[in-house]
């Protein structure tokens, strides 16, 4: 059967992409399966196949919102961000609780977490709006800043602060990105610097631990504080080569909570040492360089935003989950992207990595 041009078209699409970019993201996702199967290794619950399984969703996403195109996307950004927010809405009402936190839907054997999809939301929502609307004068600033803030106030209310610390980050790139004045955006900083004392009166007592242990573990040794001693223990242990795959002590004598998610990087660096951790670094590395490069080369403004904004949540995501494994963070629980286990987050960093790629097809076909 002869090919039509639109097939055509597509087969050269895909031989076109980003394969530095793409090569990093699927490099990260087998060193998370690495990681997850040596975690959870002799569990009852097969966290190894959920996440392969996950990861054939995610290539399909991938291909299906590559297919579409950003452009399209960033035309329903506004529809698209609406419904996110009424999913974070629904949270507050049918939301099932784990830890602490009402942020999952439990929909049979799947548990899906909206606030991941919230991010691709509010990126295409907000490059958007910020192209039509410059962020140029005070009032159109603080306007982004409200509709920006809604998702991130419905977040708080779960308690979720690691996701609402990711949106306020990509809030502030996108802001700086779009052109606003530098005196609205330290005029910002300054105000959440100066809102601290007031916001440390509303959070949980197990937030404040956590914040208070990052400063000294010692406080809360057998508490808030275990986490971040055993993760500590586990990657120092890992020495220069690593304990060896499957001989972490740490996870398997179940001493390191969470293994399989907030502490994936400590399983990796006790296994594979320094080396090991320096490589998973170099990739995430790789990965955002080649984001930023996409970002910094694309004609379109509403993208530039866009791959700022997507560059700046997977940035923040791995060097605070990294930083955290090691004592340099506080412990959120946010997600090391494409390493730990987890559907939704896998699903949405699939879907955040396509629209990088349209972007950067886009920018090829404009130089053609």
């Amino acid at each position: 059967m002869r090919q039509t041009e639109e097939q055509r078209e597509w087969i050269t699409s895909l031989l076109l992409l980003d394969y530095w970019l793409l090569g990093s993201a699927i490099l990260l996702f087998c060193v998370g399966l690495v990681t997850i199967y040596s975690a959870t290794l002799g569990w009852k619950v097969n966290f190894f196949a959920r996440q392969f399984v996950w990861g054939i969703f995610s290539a399909l996403a991938f291909l299906v919102t590559l297919k579409i195109g950003y452009s399209c996307l960033l035309r329903w950004g506004h529809v698209i961000y609406g419904v996110c927010l009424l999913a974070l809405a629904g949270l507050l009402v049918s939301g099932h609780v784990t830890r602490g936190a009402q942020s999952w839907y439990v929909l049979g054997p799947l548990r899906l977490q909206p606030a991941e999809f919230v991010k691709v939301g509010l990126a295409l929502f907000l490059s958007r709006f910020l192209f039509r609307h410059p962020p140029k004068e005070f009032a159109t600033f603080l306007w982004a800043l409200t509709l920006a803030g809604a998702g991130g106030a419905l977040i708080l209310l779960q308690p979720d602060m690691g996701s609402a610390l990711v949106y306020g980050f990509m809030t502030l790139i996108a802001l700086f990105v779009s052109g606003a004045p530098w005196r609205y955006i330290a005029g910002l900083l300054g105000c959440l610097v100066a809102s601290f004392p007031l916001v440390w009166l509303f959070l949980a007592d197990y937030q404040k631990l956590r914040l208070l242990t990052f400063f000294d573990p010692s406080v809360d040794p057998l508490g808030a504080g275990y986490n971040v001693i055993q993760s500590r223990i586990a990657v120092g242990s890992g020495g220069l080569l690593g304990k060896g795959f499957l001989a972490g002590t740490q996870s398997k004598l179940r001493f390191l909570p969470e293994p399989h998610t907030d502490f994936a990087f400590s399983v990796f660096a006790e296994e594979f040492g320094f080396i090991g951790g320096a490589i998973m670094i170099a990739l995430y590395v790789l990965l955002i360089w080649r984001m930023v490069k996409i970002g910094l080369a694309a004609k379109d403004v509403r993208a530039k935003v866009l791959v700022a904004m997507l560059s700046a949540w997977f940035w923040l995501q791995a060097a605070e989950s990294i930083m955290m494994s090691v004592g340099l963070a506080p412990v959120t629980g946010l997600p090391l992207p494409f390493v730990s286990y987890g559907g939704s987050s896998l699903l949405a960093s699939a879907i955040a990595l396509a629209c990088v790629e349209s972007v950067h097809l886009s920018t090829l076909k404009k130089y053609e």
